[in-house]
């Protein structure tokens, strides 16, 4: 399995002391294997590699460790299973038949998960893959979690439930602080683990890890500098791209929508072109990613394919001026346009569609990840599907 592109992934292995007294080039195994730039010919060429059908239930959250090699899903079947990226199969498989379990986040210890209770009470569970043991318990909501995101700093997390988003820190049962709310939450840390965003239905707020109490220091309705009318958006997950820039809001609707972070009146673009999940009485919130690099965008759809935004490129496009007409840009109908999003893909009020729809397993792909190492893409209902790029398809950079 292929290394995606980091600047942090690989560096000069040689050893300084050898290199002063050897000057001869290290054998060429001793190298890294060369790091893989995500493209859209790469991203075309994925495709489903294996199913897991370990669920009998819809999986309800999808999880990667800090270092890609494992995955964790929760679903309706009280169940937690545990994925080996690297080596594609079952690693392990829990349950929590007494509290039910929702939105599985590892820690930044790949032993170890929190994760949400769906009955019995409102509580947080840490729990240590590795002796099935409970470390610690966080008691304070008084309504059902339905958002949960770990700090990419330290082991702080928060915690959205319908009457507050509360800030945790995992050495401590006690809340470190909360803002009180009416509505269901999406929750989401920026890269550098100092600003969280809070959506409730169309209204994103920002606010200072440190100073959270004092309110949101920047607060927007996405979609209204596209002209969107409020009461279609409905947040159901945020998340920013690893440079911070940008927030993907994803919706169960017919659209999804990229926000300006230093900005966030400037809803860039509104994300369509794929099949929406309507009216279905569950939906997961995670029915969208970034991809590692924070230039596409992939998102499931209710027939089950997987669709591909190219956000560099339409951004580069929209401050060129390289659009269409107002919702003049080309309909899909579930097919790729030629490699190479073409510039008809972005109109002029901010619509955008994809450039592939990756033909997948079959049934409605409620969530969906990129792992955050590795070129792999995971997909899941009742069934879980890896992606990873067709041998068959020569992809050249």
């Amino acid at each position: 399995m292929s290394h995606l592109h980091s600047s942090t992934d690989y560096g000069n292995n040689n050893n300084s002391a050898s290199a002063s007294t050897n000057t001869q080039h290290p054998p060429l195994h001793a190298q890294p294997p060369a790091p893989v730039v995500l493209t859209p010919s790469l991203l075309s060429a994925l495709k489903v590699s294996k199913i897991f059908k370990d669920n009998t239930h819809n999986i309800t959250s999808l999880d990667f460790d800090d270092t890609g090699s494992k995955c964790v899903t929760s679903a309706q079947d009280e169940s937690l299973h545990v994925y080996d990226c690297v080596g594609g199969k079952l690693d392990q498989t829990l349950f929590s038949k007494k509290y039910g379990v929702h939105l599985a986040r590892f820690t930044h210890r790949s032993t170890n998960v929190v994760y949400a209770s769906t009955k019995e009470d409102d509580t947080l569970r840490y729990l240590s893959l590795h002796d099935n043991k409970y470390i610690r318990y966080f008691k304070g909501h008084e309504k059902k979690v339905t958002a949960l995101e770990m700090s990419p700093l330290d082991d702080q997390f928060l915690a959205g439930s319908e009457e507050a988003v509360r800030l945790w820190d995992l050495r401590s049962p006690n809340c470190q602080g909360a803002v009180s709310i009416i509505g269901q939450p999406a929750i989401a840390f920026d890269p550098s683990g100092l600003v969280f965003a809070v959506a409730l239905g169309c209204t994103l707020r920002l606010y200072d890890v440190k100073v959270f109490d004092q309110g949101p220091f920047d607060s927007a309705i996405i979609g209204q500098s596209l002209g969107i009318n409020h009461n279609s958006v409905i947040a159901t997950q945020l998340e920013f791209s690893s440079d911070g820039k940008n927030i993907l809001v994803t919706t169960a609707a017919d659209a999804h929508y990229v926000v300006d972070s230093y900005k966030p009146s400037n809803t860039r673009f509104r994300l369509v072109g794929h099949y929406s999940y309507g009216n279905e009485p569950f939906q997961s919130g995670g029915e969208a990613c970034w991809t590692p690099d924070g230039k596409f965008i992939v998102s499931g759809s209710k027939e089950g394919n997987i669709y591909v935004w190219d956000i560099t490129k339409a951004i580069a496009d929209q401050a060129a001026g390289l659009v269409n007409g107002a919702g003049s840009a080309n309909v899909m109908n579930g097919v790729g346009v030629p490699m190479g999003a073409s510039p008809n893909l972005l109109s002029a009020n901010g619509e955008l569609r994809p450039f592939k729809a990756l033909k997948a397993h079959g049934t409605p792909s409620h969530i969906v990840a990129f792992n955050p190492k590795y070129l792999m893409m995971v997909s899941g209902s009742t069934e879980l599907a890896f992606w990873e790029p067709d041998p068959n398809v020569v992809v050249m950079h």
